[in-house]
């Protein structure tokens, strides 16, 4: 794929951590590069549990140069352990672009699943079958994780990758508040 945007497509957690990269061309066909999970053993200390997910995140930008990094945007969770370990490794992914010079980006859950299934409460198995047919696998990407994570990367290349216009103009309300609310912040 020539002019194709490589992305690497980001489903933080601290247990799992799902990494997908994919090219996508203009006409927003995608082409699997690489999938999987990085572990983290949940007898381990924090630290050392995120520099596990560091290293495994560090090996795929290492293996495959994205152009761009897409991680999930912590939204909002039940379970505050939960939450905090997916914020903690979505510092880790966000925080190894800037290290790589990569522009980072990160999309709502419900976000995704509107690009990819064109229904922002798909459940998992949707969103698999999805991301399995739009990049013509033999399989479902297991565990749900690694779909997320391509799901991430294809939603990211879709809304603002080569393919858009002009990627501000394709926002909807509630992102372009979100993203005048993020610059607000880092002017402070």
């Amino acid at each position: 794929m020539a002019s194709a945007l490589r992305v690497l497509g980001i489903d933080p957690g601290l247990t799992r951590c799902g990494v997908g990269v994919v090219d996508v061309a203009r006409d927003r066909s995608a082409t699997l590069v690489h999938v999987g999970v990085v572990r983290s053993a949940t007898d381990l200390p924090i630290e050392q549990r995120l520099a596990a997910i560091a290293a495994g995140i560090r090996a795929v930008l290492h293996a495959h140069s994205p152009d761009v990094v897409a991680v999930e945007r912590v939204f909002a969770q039940q379970n505050r352990n939960t939450v905090m370990g997916t914020a903690q490794a979505s510092g880790i992914a966000l925080l190894l672009a800037a290290e790589h010079g990569l522009p980072a980006a990160t999309h709502t859950p419900s976000e995704v699943k509107a690009a990819i299934t064109g229904y922002g409460a798909a459940d998992k198995l949707q969103v698999q079958t999805m991301v399995a047919r739009v990049m013509r696998l033999d399989a479902l990407p297991q565990p749900a994780d690694a779909a997320d994570a391509l799901a991430l990367a294809l939603c990211h290349a879709w809304r603002r990758g080569p393919a858009a216009p002009d990627a501000a103009a394709s926002l909807t309300p509630a992102q372009r508040a979100w993203a005048d609310a993020e610059r607000a912040a880092t002017r402070r």
